[in-house]
């Protein structure tokens, strides 16, 4: 059976070249009077998903999208 990729994990995960797993931060669409521009700065970094997780992501990307 041909593996496939789950694309609502392929739209918001991405591999690093070490292999770590990267997100982009929530909150950051729309509302954005409301928010202070501190929040709004914190927000623009990506984060890095945590080692336990990271399993259970490439599952969901068999082909590292």
């Amino acid at each position: 059976m041909k593996m496939k990729t789950k694309k609502a994990a392929a739209k918001r995960f991405s591999f690093t070249a070490t292999g770590k797993v990267k997100f982009k931060r929530t909150n950051k669409r729309h509302n954005l009077g409301n928010k202070n521009a501190a929040r709004k700065l914190k927000l623009r970094k990506s984060g890095l998903v945590f080692e336990g997780d990271i399993k259970h992501i490439e599952k969901c990307l068999p082909y590292g999208a």
